[in-house]
């Protein structure tokens, strides 16, 4: 038997997914799934039990699993009660892991990109207490997450004692199909998706530095597809523990996501570029790229999908298709 927390959310669910896939039908969902129509991402799926957060502590005595998946998080770049985010991102994330080590549960973690903070330290995902120290998240959600990346750390170059199999993964910009539910959250391409469709003007941010077109902001897309290959390899390797970046390595500026939409559909461009609100310009990020130095190096070989594929198979398969469910 697994546990996914979050599995009723964006990653979560497309993990669920896979494992179905694989022939697992002993998949236990921890999450929440409020009124905003998040259960239809598992609406095709089979699952052992469906556990609220508020009852986990209490379903997980005398359990043993296979491995927990923890993707349950507060994931709001935009969120602002710190007591809310530290109690479910950092506060849970501890006695998950607590309860993994006690019972020797493998543990994999999502982390997330955020906590570069504005990437002037790079994106290098070396994970040593004293390289994590350096990072500045800049926002509440990315803080939670570097607190936890810390204690993990903390605990391994003390010599304690962790799961027997563990591992973070940093997400870069993750995006497809389940994110519906996200609203202001979900990835660019899902938001303006209905405008690209219908013809109407998608509006992408001008650029308010020099040497950088508008448009030309540049982040590390990465398909979830992908990002749910990385996780299954990791599950799968038991001698690999660590703290991993998953992102594709490549930086793709915001129109090549929108002008692959538009290919997609065969659809004629139609792009106008408005001033960044003034009260984000001075924090916006410009440019994010993975690392993959520790992933190569762990032996993961997989590649990953290229912007246009990626949008491609996104777009016609579920964003344009009668259902958009996985």
């Amino acid at each position: 038997m697994l546990l996914v927390t979050g599995g009723a959310g964006f990653i979560g669910s497309n993990m669920v997914a896979a494992l179905n896939d694989g022939g697992r039908a002993d998949v236990v969902v921890s999450d929440l799934l409020g009124d905003d129509g998040k259960w239809r991402n598992l609406a095709k799926r089979q699952l052992a039990d469906f556990v609220p957060p508020t009852e986990l502590a209490r379903w997980l005595e005398g359990r043993r699993l296979d491995a927990v998946i923890h993707m349950g998080a507060i994931s709001a770049t935009t969120a602002t009660d710190g007591d809310l985010v530290m109690e479910n991102n950092f506060k849970l994330s501890l006695r998950l892991l607590d309860w993994c080590t006690a019972t020797a549960t493998p543990f994999l973690y999502a982390s997330s990109a955020a906590t570069y903070g504005d990437g002037t330290q790079g994106f290098c995902d070396a994970w040593s207490v004293a390289e994590l120290k350096k990072l500045r998240p800049m926002n509440l959600y990315g803080w939670s997450k570097h607190l936890f990346d810390l204690v993990v750390a903390e605990r391994a170059a003390r010599g304690d004692k962790l799961p027997p199999h563990w591992a973070g993964l940093k997400f870069f910009n993750v995006f497809g199909p389940n994110e519906y539910h996200k609203g202001s959250m979900m990835s660019v391409l899902a938001r303006v998706f209905a405008d690209v469709k219908a013809g109407n003007t998608v509006r992408l941010f001008k650029s308010h530095r020099d040497g950088i077109a508008d448009g030309d902001q540049r982040r590390d897309f990465i398909y979830v597809d992908d990002v749910i290959r990385v996780m299954q390899w990791l599950i799968a390797a038991p001698e690999v523990n660590g703290i991993f970046n998953v992102g594709t390595g490549t930086a793709r500026s915001f129109r090549d996501l929108i002008l692959s939409a538009y290919a997609a559909l065969g659809a004629a461009p139609n792009i106008e570029y408005v001033d960044m609100p003034v009260e984000i310009r001075d924090a916006y990020q410009y440019f994010t790229a993975a690392d993959l130095g520790n992933l190569q190096r762990a032996g993961y070989n997989g590649g990953f999908t290229a912007l246009e594929d990626a949008v491609r198979h996104y777009v016609t398969g579920y964003l344009d298709a009668a259902d958009r469910y996985r």
